[in-house]
């Protein structure tokens, strides 16, 4: 494999960043990942840390080099990193699980598929046209995608979504592709921070136009000053494919063809071994939900 990678996140207006990013590979295959921690629900930054800890974790032990389903790792992987949240809430005793939204892709055999919850978003981009693009698990979104002629209501709207990673009900995602990668498309994935203020034409011209090394800061850019003092945290990745008989278009492009199949690197960083061992079965989901309902339960009960 072959690829130009370049990620960059900002706080904008917020206290704090709850936003994620991270992409690992090995010789033969690649995953790429954005989380964005929701505000609303206590420590969202962890969830969304979680959520990239457990799915490199789980990469790392599959992907030797290859996986052997990658749709059913996207699937096994995201249910993973729900546990793994859930799980973080009930050690802790907390009335209200951290939430995250979460996108990732994984390429392999030139081959790009993807798998999304919430409204972080993914991008495929070929010869300055919009190939593809996740549609958000959001009301509004999907009020649209029924009827296109809908006035879209403002940000704040927009932005109410009915699932999410952490959420005390199973949560809801969609797996695309596998869609055939030719030389020179660009992948991203990024928060709504940067897409809300975007349009699809301004995404589409900057990673058609640019290296992915001016064209992610210049977006991210771009949405910071579009919203202002009160923008949200703003988060990109973006790669830029390579075939086999293409040139690399930077210096720092990475080659994954000298690699031994026992390699990995990673620019995730976590105690990935106990992650990975804090999986839930369907039916040990089901009982923390229980014990997080009724605490909710409960607490309501003394405040009548």
């Amino acid at each position: 494999m072959k690829f130009s990678v370049f990620q960059v996140s900002r706080k904008g207006g917020r206290e704090i960043n709850e936003d994620r990013m991270g992409y690992c590979y090995t010789r033969a295959a690649a995953i790429f990942f954005v989380t964005d921690g929701m505000g609303g629900h206590p420590k969202g930054e962890v969830a969304a840390e979680l959520a990239l800890q457990v799915m490199a974790a789980r990469f790392q032990k599959e992907a030797r080099p290859e996986l052997p389903d990658v749709a059913l790792f996207l699937t096994t992987a995201v249910m993973a990193a729900h546990r793994r949240i859930l799980r973080y809430a009930i050690d802790r005793n907390l009335l209200d699980a951290p939430r995250t939204t979460l996108v990732a892709a994984v390429v392999q055999d030139d081959m790009v598929y993807w798998i999304h919850c919430g409204d972080s978003r993914l991008y495929l981009v070929r010869r300055g046209e919009l190939l593809a693009r996740t549609r958000d698990h959001s009301f509004v979104e999907q009020s649209q995608y029924r009827n296109p002629k809908l006035k879209l209501p403002d940000r704040n709207n927009r932005n109410i979504l009915f699932t999410c990673l952490g959420s005390p009900v199973r949560p809801m995602f969609e797996v695309g592709g596998p869609v055939a990668l030719q030389q020179g498309d660009r992948l991203m994935l990024c928060s709504d921070g940067l897409w809300s203020g975007l349009t699809e034409a301004d995404i589409a011209y900057h990673l058609s136009h640019k290296p992915v090394s001016r064209s992610v800061p210049d977006l991210v850019e771009s949405a910071l000053c579009r919203a202002g003092e009160s923008s949200d945290n703003v988060t990109a990745l973006a790669l830029e494919w390579e075939t086999p008989d293409g040139f690399l278009a930077m210096r720092d492009s990475i080659s994954t063809e000298s690699m031994n199949d026992e390699v990995f690197a990673s620019t995730v960083h976590g105690n990935w071994s106990h992650s990975a061992q804090d999986e839930f079965d369907d039916a040990a989901i089901e009982r923390s939900i229980a014990e997080i309902n009724e605490a909710i339960r409960r607490s309501a009960a003394r405040k009548v």
